[in-house]
């Protein structure tokens, strides 16, 4: 299967405690998390950070949609429970509708 690549970036609450604690959850995270993502077509997953913004970069197979990624994450308690865990830490980006976490990114050059 071919990969097709994402980026995304999100907002930590400006706080070094919280940043600090994101990092180091991010470090060993929950196994169900890492299945919901697997099983959803996502082939790798990186999360880059500089002070309060993050950056992700995911490389899906031809199954994957953010659609069916949305229904399945909805339909996970465990995925839940980690969401909402995550807005202790997260938090919008200016531009983002209310309750909007990561946003996609326009990709505007390649070498």
């Amino acid at each position: 299967m071919k990969t097709k690549r994402y980026a995304l970036a999100c907002d930590l609450k400006d706080n070094p405690e919280l940043i600090a604690e994101y990092i180091k959850l991010h470090k060993n995270v929950w196994p169900e998390i890492l299945e919901s993502i697997k099983a959803a077509g996502i082939e790798d997953m990186e999360i880059f950070n500089i002070e309060n913004r993050l950056f992700m970069i995911m490389e899906v197979n031809d199954d994957f949609s953010f659609d069916k990624k949305a229904e399945m994450d909805i339909n996970n308690p465990k995925v839940q429970e980690w969401e909402n865990f995550m807005w202790k830490f997260q938090q919008e980006l200016p531009m983002a509708k209310p309750g909007e976490k990561w946003m996609l990114l326009d990709s505007i050059f390649k070498l």
